[in-house]
């Protein structure tokens, strides 16, 4: 096996756990964020030898593009729910499931530009720099965009059952 494969695979290796759940975060579904993450994966080995720097950022990149290409394609957002593809804590797994289905649930209510944004910064925990790369945007459009997000995701959580019956 030649050293550009060992090193795609060591980059594979190490980062697709993240990755995932960024794809998951950005589709609303593992099942979907499992296809989004390999055509991004398909991509990057395709253009490896090219890719300068930081191959995840690229994937990131490649990640929000491929999402907000299937939802433009689909003409809807998608329905589907799911779990966080991470370890639960085995004494309240029910409530950890609950939680990261209403929060998945939440995210597909945003624009999918303002789910890159959040699932990017605060997930991702990329500076509003690095996500600015990553989307090919101003610094400033991260800010507003986030902005925007937090509040319609505060506007929800105003409205919603839960938030009324337990304030």
């Amino acid at each position: 096996m030649g050293s550009r494969d060992e090193h795609f695979e060591a980059f594979v290796s190490a980062r697709s756990p993240a990755l995932l759940r960024t794809a998951h975060l950005l589709t609303g579904d593992r099942g979907h964020g499992e296809d989004l993450l390999q055509q991004a994966l398909e991509r990057l080995y395709r253009h490896w030898s090219r890719i300068d720097g930081d191959p995840e950022g690229w994937v990131r990149r490649t990640l929000v593009n491929l999402s907000t290409d299937r939802w433009r394609h689909r003409g809807r957002r998608p329905q589907e729910g799911g779990v966080l593809p991470d370890h639960a804590d085995p004494t309240d797994a029910h409530a950890l499931v609950e939680h990261r289905h209403d929060l998945v649930l939440t995210l597909r209510s945003l624009t999918p530009r303002q789910r890159a944004v959040l699932v990017l910064r605060y997930f991702d925990d990329l500076s509003e720099a690095q996500v600015a790369a990553a989307l090919g945007c101003s610094v400033g459009t991260v800010k507003s965009t986030t902005s925007r997000a937090l509040a319609a995701l505060r506007a929800q959580a105003a409205t919603s059952p839960l938030t009324r019956s337990t304030s």
